[in-house]
């Protein structure tokens, strides 16, 4: 895996957590246990702070990045899809970034919310807990509540993935 510290700032990897040997840590993040980081991800905490949860999993060509005034903090059981892009924003426990996604600075994304796929959350939006944000920009959908603990196997699912990848991945080239 890559993963440099960039002058003082220092990765702080928990040993239960797994970044795939193609994917980027630099500078301040901190990746909680069961936590996992997929292929062509890259999170660097240069500037500020990232902070990912536990058995939040960070998929394959997602960008997590920070500003020295607002950290990148991404709850326990997160599911970030694919290609998304953080960039200073805070994300609740148990919320689905969808792919595609860009969630701006300052936005705060609820407990258990959810991002569809492509969304733009724009710097500042709140998501409140267990809604949904569509579209670009992104608006929260009316009429619609995201069910109780909605990402709960997924979460599950990448860190049993995770576990299984840190003893069977090996390159054949």
């Amino acid at each position: 895996m890559a993963v440099y510290a960039l002058g003082e700032r220092v990765p702080d990897i928990h040993p239960d957590a797994w970044v795939h040997p193609d994917a980027v840590v630099i500078g301040n993040v901190t990746l909680g246990a069961g936590a996992s980081v997929w292929p062509s991800a890259v999170l660097r905490g240069d500037y500020g702070t990232i902070t990912v949860g536990e058995k939040t999993n960070i998929q394959d060509g997602t960008i997590i990045h920070c500003t020295a005034i607002e950290a990148t903090l991404i709850g326990a059981r997160c599911v970030v899809g694919h290609n998304a892009h953080i960039e200073g924003a805070t994300i609740g426990d148990g919320a689905l970034i969808g792919s595609g996604s860009l969630v701006l600075n300052g936005s705060v994304i609820g407990a258990g919310a959810q991002v569809a796929a492509g969304a733009l959350i724009p710097p500042r939006f709140e998501l409140p807990a267990r809604r949904m944000a569509m579209g670009v920009p992104a608006k929260v959908r009316e009429g619609y509540e995201v069910p109780e603990d909605n990402f709960d196997a997924n979460a599950e699912m990448y860190a049993a993935n995770a576990a299984y990848y840190r003893t069977a991945l090996r390159r054949i080239d």
